[in-house]
């Protein structure tokens, strides 16, 4: 079974400095339909403008994953950490028992896009932690390359759920493909160009769900740049 979620049928919020694109319910934007993917709660595609960002607000018992697709975001946190993070990086917060950060473009010439994921934890009260890995265009072109996971196998980054995070840049004509176990179900979301999953059309913005299906197979129909989660 597939289930597409259209990138224009997304929620919206639009404050000035930042456009975003919400796939599940978030802040003020409530359907009982669209509550997440298992464990996967939000996924949330924002444009920053120039010189602005998040001011420092709190999180916890969450998992946060950030993508950057263009640009760069500057990271500070409680926990004393400070980065820069850009496209191929992939950050990951464990909020916990309690975490404050900001999240800001310094660049004042160009906007940063992005893709903010939450992922509820595999209990609550963790340690709040942090890591943050580079991943090589050359390392995800043509294939699914792992960059988050339950056992941050592969040097990707480590997240505590049973979910695995793959992420794949595709010329057109070319394909991935990813075996999915018995009882467990795959969400894919299309970040850049357009692709065809398990023979559903899908564009930029648009995510999937699949369930009962024994395969995931993407083909892209233009390059395309797209993140597959495997979860329980």
């Amino acid at each position: 079974m597939l289930e597409v979620r259209k990138s224009g049928e997304r929620f919206h919020t639009k404050i000035g400095w930042l456009d975003s694109r919400h796939t599940f319910s978030f802040a003020e934007h409530y359907d009982p339909r669209f509550m997440g993917f298992r464990a996967l709660r939000v996924i949330n595609e924002d444009r920053v403008a120039p010189g602005s960002g998040f001011d420092t607000h709190p999180h916890r018992d969450m998992e946060i994953v950030t993508y950057i697709v263009d640009g760069s975001l500057s990271h500070r946190d409680s926990m004393g950490n400070g980065s820069t993070i850009r496209p191929g990086d992939v950050q990951r917060m464990t909020a916990g028992t309690g975490v404050r950060h900001s999240e800001h473009n310094e660049e004042h010439d160009r906007e940063t896009h992005l893709l903010q994921i939450w992922i509820a934890p595999e209990r609550r009260s963790l340690p709040p932690s942090y890591e943050q890995r580079m991943f090589a265009q050359d390392e995800r072109r043509g294939r699914l390359r792992l960059v988050a996971s339950h056992d941050g196998r592969d040097g990707s980054v480590t997240i505590h759920q049973d979910v695995a995070l793959y992420a794949t840049l595709l010329e057109p004509g070319e394909r991935a493909e990813l075996a999915i176990a018995p009882g467990r179900h795959a969400w894919v979301q299309i970040v850049r160009g357009a692709a065809t999953v398990n023979g559903a059309s899908l564009a930029a913005g648009d995510g999937a769900a699949l369930a009962e299906e024994a395969r995931l197979d993407i083909a892209a129909t233009e390059q395309t740049e797209a993140l597959v989660f495997d979860l329980a």
